[in-house]
């Protein structure tokens, strides 16, 4: 099972969702997102998959290079990154960064957002990704 990372900055969340399918902290994550100069306050870390696609490729992982549409959570690979609650501001696209994981036939969501009371995830019902990143070990 993959340990849950807490994005330690508001708009953490692509570097907490790379740590944890990595297996590092968000400070590990952060220091090498920050050499390849992907900082948190940048927008295009959650409105745009390149420096999250650079950022996971930098920790040896491999990373999809398109979105798929999500059509349900049997069609999930073992490992994904998932765009939920994705919307539109002032015609760019946003969403919150996740990660989605399966151990056998053990599924869930890893959560980055601070103020969760778990950040282990079962209660897809109330999820809603708009698509998703396939990742796993180079």
């Amino acid at each position: 099972m993959l340990t849950p990372v807490i994005q330690e900055e508001k708009t953490g969340c692509g570097i907490a969702a790379s740590a944890a399918i990595a297996g590092l902290t968000y400070s590990q994550a952060k220091k090498v997102a920050n050499q390849l100069g992907i900082d948190a306050a940048d927008k295009t870390l959650w409105s745009s998959t390149t420096s999250v696609r650079c950022l996971l490729t930098a920790l040896d992982k491999k990373v999809a290079d398109e979105t798929v549409p999500f059509t349900g959570w049997d069609a999930q690979p073992d490992c994904a990154l998932l765009a939920v609650k994705w919307h539109l501001e002032q015609g760019v696209p946003f969403w919150h960064w996740v990660v989605f994981a399966r151990d056998g036939t053990q599924a869930y969501v890893l959560d980055s957002k601070q103020g969760l009371k778990t950040h282990v995830r079962t209660d897809f019902g109330r999820m809603h990704p708009k698509w998703f990143l396939a990742v796993s070990s180079t």
